[in-house]
């Protein structure tokens, strides 16, 4: 017998992600250099903290009108996600009000963006168990918390997603080619990066547009790495966590929509929706 490793889309071992917060007006910055390099990522938004209609943020800086907001999401290839109604400590709110904050901007959000908003981020990073349970009868798939592990493993948990760093980490770019230069040859590697884009106006030493410029260009438009949203690498694994082996370790059959890839010690295999496979180890 032998082991079995999953492959993200087109057989690749490696994937990227982003995750930014508060719907700001520097995420247009921001979303101009991830397109530029191909990369992705999820955007969390406050319904109920939006700048009122009018507003031109002439600096740049910001929260966005929900106007704005449509124009800077919308058809960008990013996600929009949850991140409270009006940005709480949610832990700290009797649970009715907490799935309030939470059902309420899921609720705008899809009515904003037009389509179902699964992924959220905590506001302020914390959690509790009690929220836990309020966002899984809000139908919240994953939610990011700002726990780092400087690692690159799937997660276990997605209700206490944590990344791999936040970028004013000062080991990102040694991070960032430790991912490259890895293989992944036995399980894949995830790469997830977190902040507020607001942080590169602060003018700091190691706190400004060069960082995630740098970033965005080593780790951008490579081949072997797969660029997606929060819920698209979700959404995959999910699936990919579908796949029936038959007990003789010779079959296996896709019982979803997604073609999913997966390698062994003797080869490489795709599956697709509906599909049964022969494999060997």
């Amino acid at each position: 017998m032998g082991s079995i490793f999953m492959r993200f889309p087109g057989g690749k071992s490696k994937a990227l992600t982003l995750s930014y917060d508060d719907g700001v007006a520097q995420d247009i910055r921001l979303i101009e250099i991830m397109k530029k390099h191909g990369l992705k990522g999820t955007f969390n938004i406050n319904s109920g903290l939006y700048a009122p209609e009018g507003t031109t943020n002439p600096e740049g800086k910001g929260r966005m009108s929900k106007s704005k907001c449509q124009e800077v999401y919308l058809n960008s290839g990013m996600e929009v996600a949850v991140h409270g109604l009006t940005h709480p400590y949610l832990e700290q709110l009797p649970e009715n009000l907490c799935t309030y904050e939470v059902l309420q901007d899921r609720k705008n959000l899809e009515a904003d963006f037009g389509y179902m908003i699964r992924g959220m981020a905590y506001p302020f990073g914390t959690t509790s168990d009690s929220v836990v349970a309020s966002l899984k009868q809000c139908g919240i798939a994953y939610s990011r918390t700002t726990v780092s592990t400087e690692k690159f493993t799937i997660p276990a948990d997605w209700l206490r997603l944590p990344a791999t760093c936040h970028h004013r980490n000062p080991r990102l770019m040694e991070l960032a080619r430790n991912f490259v230069d890895n293989a992944f040859l036995r399980g894949p590697g995830l790469f997830y990066l977190w902040g507020h884009s607001y942080e590169f106006d602060q003018n700091l030493p190691d706190n400004n547009w060069g960082i995630i410029e740098e970033f965005a260009e080593f780790m951008g438009n490579r081949e072997d790495i797969w660029y997606a949203t929060n819920i698209e690498i979700y959404d995959y694994i999910q699936a990919y966590n579908q796949l029936i082996f038959s007990m003789d370790y010779t079959k296996v059959y896709n019982p979803t929509c997604t073609t999913l890839y997966f390698k062994t010690a003797k080869g490489e295999y795709q599956v697709k929706p509906g599909e049964t496979v022969s494999y060997e180890f």
